[in-house]
This record gives structure tokens, C-alpha cells and sequence, in this order.
């Protein structure tokens, strides 16, 4: 009798032969080696099997979804809020800060950009750690790293503590290389195919709610007082809350955070568990992501969007002060505009990509909208009414930050079966290069050209990435493994999986023409 193995792409099915089919004949080397060109006969929205294909398909795997993936997520959310939270809490107030420690504008912004530039040594490291011991060591790692960060900083409030401060928020800075990748890795280990991209979505929400937290509470918690002992407690107050909620998710990540479920929650987890790479090589795996076209397309076009993103952030306080002298409260509550309207944004385009599953063209329409946004809050800086100002920054929160889990998606779509955290720690470094060179650089241009040119510098950037956009060629690998599994027997019960391995079908399986 010929096993499942050995069919040739001439083979049929009979249902009659069903019996013949067994767990312990459904064996493959590797995972890896399925074929990245399927079709699904009949459908137009999703992958198809070719030929080439249906002998290499694997059987239905035992699937579920536990309500504790919630709680995962929620406690992953927190972390990435708190983290987020402390990386804007000097810049939005800048003008203080630099007032209470004496510095001048550049070192208020390397309090911001010391994140950027922690992440591009330490991502490489990171992700090996997480490839190798799993998401739960890598979430008490970064959680510990944001509690004493946020500890050393609870004892410079004093005018003459600021290398001590910078340490902390360096410390902290650590923490925030093991948050970025998290969201993908998590929302596949934890959840089904159907939820995988609003999952994600809402893991990149807890990052934009710190930011959004960011934006809103320091100006509130440090008024612009002139007594400086006066201003010193109220910096005090701050750096104390913080510490106190970092210090209570530590807690949460020991006691709570689990590492994955006892059954996988889809069919390309399932395969993944049971068909593991042989020899896994984590530099093999770094160059077969160099290697894949449409990806670094997506890493480079990434890394402008978000790198822009990070630089409107740290420069947003000396955007608004130039233009409306006094308004350091306004200024936060503009950005927090900027931020919930993103935060909308990230959640509906989460939904629609797991309606859709219309990637390409999701991500470039929402590209080509962040820059007609960039472009329109340009140009209405200047006019003098905040209220402009608060619609347009909120228009581009929409589709700036609403792009964010967009990138991580489309990065795991494109470079199937490798590791979520790999790609998405890519991406984040190329976000976090470019954020560093456009923060400086357009900083310097606000220097010497004013607001105008500084955001004229990011249109461009912007209008480079859209295009660089719509050449990444869509190869959804993820949804094709799903898909696999599925043209098996898409009418089968739980109870066949369980006693053949495979499934039955109401029609016969045919050699595609």
C-alpha cells in the first residue's frame, strides 16, 4: 500500500481509503520544507494548492483557544505601557527639564533617541534569547530591567543627577528591546488564525496607551513652577509612580505570565510544534530574512514610517512651544490626540486584516494616508488656531500609528515559518535607526530652517517609503499554511482528526489540471 508520503502529484483520494491513514504515516523532515507557491482551487481570496503542492499536504491537528490568552496579552500590555510611558516623560516637558538640570536641547532629546540606540546592539541577542528559552524568560527579563530602571531614577530629582537619570532611563531603554517584537510571537503562540492580526493590534495598543500616558501625565504631574525645590517634588512624585507600577507587572510577569498553551491555537501553530526545523540556525535564519526581497522592502519602508513617527514624538513639545508659547499642557494633550486617534486606528485595521486578510493593500493605503496626513499637518502648524491643530495631529495619529501592527503582520505573512520575534525585531531596528537619524536630523534642520522645513524633511521620507511600499510583492505564507490544512478536508470532524490523522471529504481529491 502506498503511504500519504510517497503519493506522487498524480495521486487521488478515495474515501474509501480513509482507514489506511494514520498519525504514524504522516511524518515530514521539516516544517520548512513546504512549498511556498499554494493555491486553493476555486477561491480567489486565498492561497490556492498547485499541483506541486498536494504532496507535501499534513494532516488536521487538535486546536484550542484558551480564555487565559487574555490575560496574557492584558499583562504584556501593561508592561509595554509602562515601558512607553517613561520614554516620553522627559520630552514632552523638555523645556523644564532642561531648566531643572541645566542642559540644553540635545541631551533632553538623547533621553528619548537613548532607546532608539540601545535597541540596534542589543535586538540581535535578544532575539536569539527568545528564539532559544521562549517568550515568558524574555518578558521577566525586560520586566526586571524596567523596575530597577525606573527605581535608579526615583533619587534624581535633584538638579545635579542627571548622568544619574540618564542611567536610568538607559536601563529602562534595555527593557524596551524586549518588548518591541513581543506582539506577533505572542498573538501566534495564543491565538487562532482568525484574531491573530487584532491580537497583535491590541499587543502594539498597550505600547501607544504609554505614549498616549506620556503625553498626557507629565505636564500634569510637573507644573512649569519656578521654585526649583518645589519643582524637584513634583519630579519626585512622577519617577515614584512609575516605579511603583513597574514594580507591581514585575509581580504580574512572575507569577502569571505562562509561555505558551498545552494545545497550539491554529493549524500553522500545530504544524510548527510538530514539524520543527532540523538543525535550527538562528545566523542561517537571520540571512534567509536578508534574503527575502519583498521583506526588506517592508524592514526599510517600516523603519521610515515609525522612524518618523518616534521623531514628530520627542520633538512634539518644541513643535508647539515655538509656535504657542506656554502651551507645555496643550502640547501633551495634542499628542495624546495623536496617539488615540492611532490607537483607533491600530484596532480597526487589526479587525479588518483578520476579515480580509488583504495585507498588500491594507498596508499601502494606510502608508499613502500617513503621508497625506504628514503633509496636511504641515501646513496648518502655522495658522494659528490649536484646534487645527489637535484635528489634523489626530488625523495623522489615525494612519501613522495605525500602521504599526500593519508592518508586524505583513512581516510575519511574508517570512513564514521563521520567528515571529525575528522579523519583528528587524523591523524595530530598522525603526529605531531611523528614528535616531531623522530625530537629529530634523532637529537640526528646526534649528536652522524652522518647524516648516523640519516637517517638510519627514513629507519626503514619508513619499519615499509609500512608493518603496507598492513594490513589496504579497507572498501571504502563514494563511497558505493554514490553507493547507485546510483543502485536506475542510468538512471532517475533531473525532477524525483524532482517529486517522486526516480528514474525509464529501468529493473525491483530484490531480489539479
Amino acid at each position: 500500500m502506498t503511504s500519504p508520503d510517497e503519493y506522487s502529484h498524480d495521486w487521488t483520494y478515495d474515501k474509501t481509503r480513509v482507514d489506511d491513514w494514520s498519525p504514524a504515516s504522516n511524518r515530514r523532515s521539516s516544517y520548512r520544507e513546504c512549498n511556498d507557491h499554494l493555491s486553493l482551487s476555486g477561491s480567489s481570496d486565498t492561497p490556492e494548492v498547485s499541483d506541486q503542492d498536494t504532496a507535501q499536504l499534513f494532516p488536521i491537528m487538535e486546536t484550542k483557544l484558551y480564555k487565559r490568552r487574555w490575560v496574557m496579552l492584558f499583562i504584556f500590555s501593561t508592561y509595554s505601557m509602562s515601558n512607553a510611558f517613561m520614554w516620553l516623560q522627559y520630552g514632552i516637558i523638555g523645556d523644564i527639564f532642561m531648566r531643572f538640570y541645566n542642559i540644553d536641547g540635545l541631551a533632553i532629546n538623547w533621553l528619548s533617541m537613548i532607546y532608539f540606540l540601545t535597541y540596534i546592539p542589543f535586538i540581535l541577542p535578544v532575539t536569539w534569547l527568545l528564539d532559544k528559552r521562549g517568550i515568558r524568560d524574555i518578558m521577566v527579563m525586560g520586566s526586571a530591567f524596567n523596575c530597577i530602571g525606573a527605581w535608579i531614577k526615583t533619587g534624581t530629582a535633584i538638579p545635579d543627577m542627571f548622568a544619574v537619570t540618564f542611567l536610568g532611563q538607559f536601563v529602562c531603554s534595555v527593557a524596551t528591546v524586549h518588548i518591541l517584537g513581543i506582539p506577533s510571537r505572542l498573538a501566534s503562540l495564543w491565538f487562532g488564525q482568525q484574531e491573530v492580526s487584532t491580537a497583535c493590534s491590541t499587543g502594539v495598543l498597550g505600547n501607544q496607551f504609554g505614549i498616549a500616558l506620556g503625553f498626557l501625565i507629565p505636564p500634569v504631574l510637573v507644573p512649569n513652577v519656578d521654585d526649583i525645590d518645589e519643582l524637584a517634588y513634583h519630579i519626585r512624585v512622577m519617577f515614584y509612580i512609575s516605579a511603583g507600577v513597574a514594580t507591581a507587572i514585575f509581580i504580574l510577569v512572575i507569577f502569571v505570565f505562562e509561555e505558551q498553551p498545552e494545545i497550539p491555537p491554529s493549524q500553522a501553530q500545530a504544524q510548527a510544534r510538530k514539524f520543527p526545523p532540523q538543525n535550527p540556525s538562528y545566523t542561517a535564519s537571520i540571512l534567509r530574512l536578508l534574503r527575502n526581497k519583498p521583506f526588506m522592502l517592508l524592514v526599510v519602508s517600516y523603519g521610515v514610517n515609525v522612524g518618523s513617527f518616534y521623531s514628530i514624538s520627542t520633538l512634539l513639545n518644541r513643535m508647539i512651544i515655538d509656535r504657542y508659547p506656554g502651551a507645555e499642557v496643550m502640547a501633551g494633550r495634542i499628542g495624546l490626540t495623536l496617539v488615540i486617534t492611532g490607537m483607533a486606528g491600530s484596532l480597526i485595521c487589526g479587525i479588518w486584516l483578520d476579515k480580509t486578510k488583504t495585507y498588500r493593500i491594507t498596508t499601502f493605503v494606510i502608508y499613502l494616508l500617513s503621508l497625506v496626513g504628514m503633509v496636511v499637518y504641515t501646513f496648518t502648524l502655522d495658522l494659528g488656531h490649536l484646534w487645527v491643530v489637535f484635528v489634523t495631529g489626530g488625523l495623522l495619529g489615525l494612519f501613522q500609528t495605525g500602521y504599526l501592527p500593519l508592518g508586524f503582520e505583513y512581516a510575519v505573512e511574508l517570512t513564514y515559518p521563521e520567528s515571529e520575534g525575528t522579523s519583528s525585531g528587524l523591523l524595530n531596528c530598522s525603526a529605531q535607526i531611523f528614528g535616531i537619524i531623522f530625530t537629529i536630523a530634523q532637529g537640526k534642520i528646526m534649528d536652522r530652517w524652522g518647524t516648516l522645513a523640519g516637517n517638510i524633511f519627514l513629507c519626503i521620507f514619508l513619499l519615499i517609503g509609500t512608493i518603496m511600499t507598492g513594490f513589496i510583492k504579497s507572498d501571504l505564507r502563514r494563511q497558505k499554511a493554514n490553507q493547507q490544512a485546510k483543502v485536506q478536508s475542510p468538512t471532517d470532524s475533531l473525532a477524525s482528526v483524532q482517529d486517522y490523522g486526516a480528514t474525509s471529504s464529501n468529493v473525491p481529491w483530484q490531480r489539479m489540471p
